[in-house]
């Protein structure tokens, strides 16, 4: 109720003021009506900028103040070329209301372009320290990144978009407790990340309202950057790969850095617990490798020599099938 009425003496005074001071010497009543659509534009215009967010209305307002300035100065350069004609105030006038209006499509538009990282790209030699690394929600309650980063085969700049943020928050302050502790370990993996000196955890405030899938806004936001993702999502790895976007996949990682193992070596194992068939061991490797034994099923609760048979790769990763010889124990 408030805003109304403040609305209304704003409209109001304006009305007045062109009446009592009506533009270009014209009737009052005309200078009446003219305040009062000004009056008028100006809150629908308030109105749009309530709705947009702050990086929009601070690259448009930045790109509207460069195409005045770019405008104005390529307007005073051809007038000192020249011989000052009724085409060249055309031209003139034609520059300083042309580029403003380019600056400010550039501002709505293209955000990106007018971010101080945008203009430090061309001054900087892209080094993988400058390539940006988009964490998505899946990797970032996983965990394993920050053991990743501390190792230092991940270094540079992560970005954390806010809506993945929020995301993420959303989780932890589910009702379910599952979801809860998930959501509360990837705040924890956040702040374990922030603590390590060979990153740096940038929170972008990049966004994309008109899309509403988190995934989607994500393939934007590594577009506008020209970063790589890092997530373990399946699907947006196969989505991104096929618009171009570079993925690294934590889960492709781990399934690339199991050790290598051939038919016919030996190798030990726990046996946990029985297989699906008569007769079978099951055992699993430090990195989570299935093991499947055939003849272990009596040494559940033991470690045993095996012997690999064959090594299975599957979607999830590897599994390997070996026999446990009791004659040779």
């Amino acid at each position: 109720m408030g805003l109304l009425v403040f609305r209304l003496i704003f409209v109001l005074l304006i009305s007045a003021a062109g009446y009592f001071y009506p533009p270009f010497i014209m009737n009052r009543l005309v200078g009446l009506l003219i305040g009062f659509l000004l009056a008028i534009l100006l809150i629908f215009l308030e109105g749009r900028l309530r709705r947009a967010s702050f990086r929009i209305i601070w690259t448009t307002s930045l790109g509207t103040l460069l195409g005045v300035l770019l405008g104005w100065l390529l307007g005073s350069i051809y007038l000192t070329v020249v011989r000052p004609t009724q085409l060249a105030n055309f031209l003139r006038l034609f520059f300083l209301i042309a580029f403003p209006y380019l600056g400010f499509l550039v501002g709505l538009k293209k955000p990106e372009w007018l971010e101080p990282g945008f203009f430090i790209s061309f001054f900087q030699g892209k080094s993988e320290s400058h390539i940006y690394k988009l964490l998505d929600t899946s990797v970032i309650i996983d965990g394993r990144i920050a053991e990743v980063c501390e190792t230092g085969f991940i270094d540079g700049s992560l970005v954390v978009p806010q809506f993945v943020l929020k995301e993420l928050q959303l989780v932890a302050d589910s009702p379910d407790p599952l979801k809860r502790q998930r959501g509360r370990r990837g705040l924890e993996v956040l702040d374990r990340l922030q603590k390590i000196v060979k990153v740096k955890v940038i929170i972008s405030e990049l966004d994309f309202p008109e899309i509403k899938e988190v995934d989607s806004k994500l393939i934007e936001c590594a577009k506008a950057l020209k970063a790589k993702i890092i997530t373990n999502d399946f699907n947006l790895n196969k989505i991104a790969k096929l618009q171009g976007i570079e993925v690294l996949n934590i889960n492709e990682l781990v399934n690339a850095l199991r050790p290598i193992v051939l038919p016919g070596e030996s190798m030990r194992v726990f046996i946990l617990k029985e297989g699906k068939e008569k007769d079978q061991g099951v055992a699993y490797l430090d990195d989570g490798t299935m093991v499947v034994v055939d003849n272990a099923r009596r040494m559940i609760g033991q470690t045993v020599d095996i012997t690999v048979t064959s090594v299975l790769q599957t979607t999830v990763g590897k599994m390997i099938f070996g026999r446990y010889n009791s004659d040779l124990h």
